[in-house]
């Protein structure tokens, strides 16, 4: 990515988590960035634009995260713990830019973009699920494209109530994660 595009991208997430979206102006993220306004607009037409952008960082950070966490030789019930684990980690550690790119993406007409910026995660998801497939893990009726998105949703949608609307405690954190596996390898029909 361009240094200039980045730097501007890091700067709107300081200022939108600062400030927040409605009362963050162009000139503030220019500033913050240390760039001329007429820079910002070679690579975004508004304030706004910049949220998918936002969004890829932190759907990159999600997956780096998750490669890290996961130890590809443990068992499908330890890797997918992990898989857990660093969703609600991520989710913990960037609250405020979870919140504010769900806000900015909402308001904007970017939600049609959410499914290329996923792509990579939901196909990561996807390969973890076929190999547990193939290997006799998962029950045979699995389709492990569309089983991807739905446990990426359920998994984020329960760290986000977790962290994003309760500010949950770390015991109330572990039991949702405890509930969602136990959710998923029903739901997955787990043989293990």
């Amino acid at each position: 990515m361009d240094n200039k595009k980045e730097r501007i991208i890091h700067a709107a997430i300081d200022v939108f988590c600062e400030k927040g979206i409605e009362k963050t102006k162009v000139s503030d993220i220019v500033k913050k960035a240390g760039i001329a306004q007429g820079t910002f607009y070679i690579y975004f037409s508004s304030k706004l634009s910049v949220m998918p952008s936002i969004a890829q960082v932190m759907v990159d950070k999600m997956i780096t995260e998750i490669n890290k966490k996961v130890n590809k030789t443990d068992s499908f019930l330890d890797q997918l713990k992990s898989v857990i684990e660093a969703v609600f980690s991520i989710t913990k550690d960037y609250r405020e830019i979870h919140a504010m790119v769900y806000a900015g993406l909402a308001t904007a007409e970017f939600l049609q973009e959410w499914e290329t910026l996923y792509s990579p995660y939901y196909a990561w998801m996807s390969e973890f699920l076929s190999h547990a497939k193939d290997a006799g893990i998962l029950r045979n009726t699995i389709d492990p494209d569309q089983t991807a998105v739905l446990l990426i949703g359920l998994i984020e949608t329960v760290a986000e109530q977790t962290f994003l609307y309760s500010h949950g405690d770390r015991d109330m954190a572990d039991i949702k994660k405890k509930e969602v596996l136990e959710f998923a390898l029903h739901g997955l029909g787990v043989i293990i």
